[in-house]
């Protein structure tokens, strides 16, 4: 017996364009496949993730803090006339008679986390659902609960590892690779939001390495997977249950889900868990060098892809770059085996780099690639400082390309601010009108013209030759102003 709709259309069976095509053996295997128990049961919508959250729900923890707060209550309260009959009262039951400040008040906080160690009881969470916690208190899906220590935190990853003392091994999960991950891929995040424990939503992963100026090792995932307040903390899954990240912020005007959430990715969290776990803070790598983006007229000018590699625009001296021979003007392609992408993917490449290991670094400098073998040191907040000069003759003032340019005297030294160690061409003017004059402003020494030192204003003019000569468009300059900054700015050479 087969079932048909209306005009032809048929629920089971063959469809009529087929039987009055001749296709009838098509039609019979089209129609026999429609109607298995299968395809009947894909009806009842898509595949089940109730497996996978089953497995990994114990995993995942509700996070209480409360902490005292200095001073009088938060809300506003409202204001009663002097001289109403219920003045006196008002001012009774809300303020101290005896003219003392009002007493601290005890707030609390929801969020969420996630084992990673069941038999030490080590869980992850973000630093900011603890921040500032006088006791933590760490609720398990099976409504125990437990007191929690901070093992250690970390605010550039808005990271922290706590501890508690399980009376059996708990449910733990583990970290998989944040860097495989696709856009589309499917995702699960398990959370404590507005205090409901034990959500499960689910979404995809819609973009990767989103910079939402939270901090300088920003490199979050993009999800539609609902996240809400109260699920900070939580993990964000994969399909195979494996921890791909920590959900951290969202993008809301109304306080709820718009699905774009952020979780900062597992190859970002595990190295700072590993650390905190072993040392109590975190142990960054460091290079020493200040970099900046390859724009387009950059990248045209070196003759590579917009966007690709890192731009040395001053090196720290005696830093770990300086002694393993890097430049400034070098291009940084690679580090420790792993693209440079983006000028702020090199930070994260050599923040959770080992402190004290050779790694292989590959620089572009003047169209060639080379791979230098570079120690990493060890990142501390001191600020660094860049020095720049070499000794050649200053020569006599000239205007090039809309720049009018000077030998660097002393008195011009003293005028503009600039050391006895910086050598360079001085701007004297800029020509309004000139395509440098976006970028270029007088008083800037140019130091260095399409990657070659310049003592004066005659070795720019003999860049600029060489670079028309050898059919290129536009020329980079290393620019150094007054505060010791440096910059890289691409000018038309035509």
């Amino acid at each position: 017996m087969q079932v048909r709709k209306a005009r032809g259309r048929w629920a089971c069976g063959t469809p009529v364009a087929l039987r009055r095509l001749g296709l009838l053996s098509l039609a019979l295997v089209w129609g026999a496949l429609a109607c298995t128990p299968g395809a009947a049961a894909q009806t009842r919508g898509p595949q089940s993730v109730a497996p996978v959250a089953e497995e990994l729900i114990e995993a995942v923890v509700n996070i209480s803090t409360s902490q005292a707060i200095k001073g009088p209550q938060g809300l506003p309260l409202p204001s009663v006339p002097k001289g109403s009959p219920y003045h006196e009262y008002f001012d009774e039951f809300f303020d101290n008679r005896d003219g003392r400040s009002a007493p601290d008040r005890m707030v609390s906080s929801l969020g969420s986390g996630f084992i990673v160690d069941g038999k030490e009881g080590i869980i992850v969470t973000n630093n900011h659902v603890i921040d500032g916690a006088e006791e933590i208190q760490v609720n398990l899906h099976d409504g125990s609960k437990l007191k929690a220590e901070v093992l250690g935190k970390d605010t550039k990853t808005d990271i922290a590892l706590l501890k508690v003392t399980p009376k059996a091994p708990l449910k733990a999960v583990k970290f998989g690779s944040s860097a495989t991950i696709r856009v589309g891929d499917w995702v699960m995040a398990i959370g404590n939001p507005f205090g409901l424990g034990g959500s499960v939503t689910v979404g995809i992963i819609s973009a990767k390495a989103r910079n939402i100026n939270s901090g300088p090792y920003d490199d979050y995932l993009q999800t539609d997977a609902s996240i809400n307040k109260g699920n900070s903390g939580g993990p964000l899954f994969n399909m195979d249950g494996e921890v791909v990240g920590v959900n951290t912020a969202i993008i809301s005007p109304t306080g709820g889900s718009i699905g774009i959430g952020f979780a900062v990715p597992a190859d970002t969290v595990a190295p700072v868990v590993q650390q905190l776990s072993q040392y109590h803070e975190v142990r960054r790598g460091w290079l020493g060098v200040k970099i900046q983006s390859v724009s387009e007229e950059i990248a045209s000018a070196l003759g590579i892809p917009e966007n690709s590699g890192a731009l040395v625009a001053a090196i720290t001296p005696d830093g770990p770059a300086a002694k393993g021979g890097v430049q400034a003007g070098d291009v940084i392609m690679r580090f420790d085996n792993e693209d440079v992408t983006s000028m702020r993917s090199l930070p994260r490449l050599v923040a959770r780099a080992p402190i004290d290991k050779m790694v292989p670094v590959d620089v572009l400098r003047k169209g060639e690639r080379k791979t230098l073998q570079i120690t990493v040191g060890r990142l501390s907040e001191d600020d660094e400082k860049v020095l720049a000069g070499n000794d050649k003759p200053a020569a006599a003032e000239t205007e090039v390309l809309g720049l009018k340019l000077s030998a660097l005297t002393d008195a011009l030294r003293s005028k503009y601010g600039f050391d006895a160690g910086v050598k360079g061409a001085l701007v004297d003017a800029v020509d309004p009108k000139s395509p440098a004059a976006a970028s270029i402003k007088p008083g800037d020494v140019i130091v260095q013209a399409a990657n070659e030192p310049v003592a004066g204003p005659q070795d720019v003019t003999r860049r600029i030759e060489a670079v028309k000569k050898s059919s290129r468009k536009s020329m980079m300059l290393e620019v150094e102003d007054a505060k010791g900054g440096h910059r890289f700015v691409s000018v038309p050479v035509e």
